[in-house]
């Protein structure tokens, strides 16, 4: 007996309603979503989990959950809408991969300080080129990217899976700020080894300058510490006393409001620094166009970075180990 199933019963459809309950784990939000009613959604849901012969969702009054073998399948599901989405766009792209609507994700701790200079080059370059912009952490970078709601991002380059790829486009200094009364502030060498200090100031979780923070200064996580929302907040708890924080180079432009309440301190090391990167999914088949895109944006790095060469290796700065206690208290005495 024959297990063939024809493609003509698996609609795309199907794969979004599917996906939309996934994401919202409940049926009626998932058709509102949708705009479709409640009954209609479920019942292409029953349909779709007929022709896989499998149960994709644990449903309850309560709550909707995925069954073990519909955390399997909901990667796939996300792929074939990524897939799909990819030949829309490259279909509408009439003159050029790049000549339609490209969807483009920035960390928030580079958005701000790197776009406002790069808009009008990417015009210039692209005149035809229509932008989308988001600004999103990174754990929300690479699951938009995998869900093919975005087509790039501009992130801090980290180990990445296989579904993704990765151009680095330059480097950026990061630098010790304090406020100005601070023992550290004055110093005319800083080292990493010496900003292991209970007063790191630090963002929220799901953004990665949080952990590059923590690594590069091999300190701990504190049960009672302060946390800034943003790093435009980070910098008004600098300047209120409230402690110092690593800052990436381009957040260092205009900030003559507060350089009276604030110090900016280089470090000694070069791994004092993050690497920048323009990512994409493997599977999308502009893949080249964005290599030339990455090209380009090596051509016109800000001020103060250093533009990578294609193909250069990427040093990522190892984690630091922890000072012993005795240690760690010397540093939260150090005198300038």
């Amino acid at each position: 007996m024959s297990s063939y199933v024809p493609l003509s019963g698996l609609s795309l459809r199907d794969i979004e309603y599917v996906v939309a309950v996934d994401d919202l784990r409940n049926f009626s939000r998932a058709a509102e979503r949708c705009g479709v009613s409640q009954a209609g959604l479920s019942e292409q849901v029953r349909k779709l989990e007929q022709l896989l012969g499998v149960s994709l969702f644990e449903r309850s009054r309560r709550h909707v959950a995925l069954t073990a073998d519909g955390e399997k399948l909901l990667g796939l599901c996300r792929e074939v809408l990524a897939s799909a989405r990819n030949l829309l766009e490259v279909a509408r792209a009439h003159t050029g991969p790049l000549d339609g609507l490209l969807r483009i994700g920035v960390i928030p701790t580079l958005g701000p300080y790197y776009l406002p200079e790069l808009l009008p080059q990417l015009r210039k370059v692209y005149p035809h080129l229509g932008l989308r912009l988001s600004e999103m952490t990174t754990p929300v970078l690479c699951k938009s990217l995998r869900e093919g709601t975005l087509d790039l991002a501009l992130m801090a380059s980290l180990p990445l899976p296989d579904t993704l790829v990765e151009e680095p486009i330059f480097e950026e200094p990061f630098l010790a700020v304090f406020p100005s009364t601070h023992p550290l502030a004055r110093r005319t060498r800083l080292r990493l080894n010496e900003l292991a200090r209970e007063d790191l100031l630090l963002l929220e979780d799901g953004h990665c300058l949080r952990d590059q923070a923590l690594s590069l200064c091999a300190t701990q996580r504190s049960h009672d510490e302060r946390l800034a929302t943003s790093l435009e907040m980070l910098w008004h708890m600098i300047a209120a006393e409230e402690g110092f924080s690593l800052v990436p180079q381009l957040a260092l432009r205009n900030r003559t409001e507060l350089k009276t309440l604030v110090h900016v301190q280089p470090l000694v090391e070069k791994e004092a620094r993050r690497v920048i990167s323009l990512v994409w999914r493997q599977c999308d088949p502009r893949g080249p166009a964005f290599r030339e895109l990455a090209a380009f944006l090596r051509t016109v790095v800000p001020e103060g970075c250093r533009a990578l060469k294609a193909g250069e290796k990427i040093v990522r700065p190892r984690k630091r180990p922890a000072p012993s206690a005795a240690k760690a208290a010397l540093t939260q005495t150090v005198s300038p």
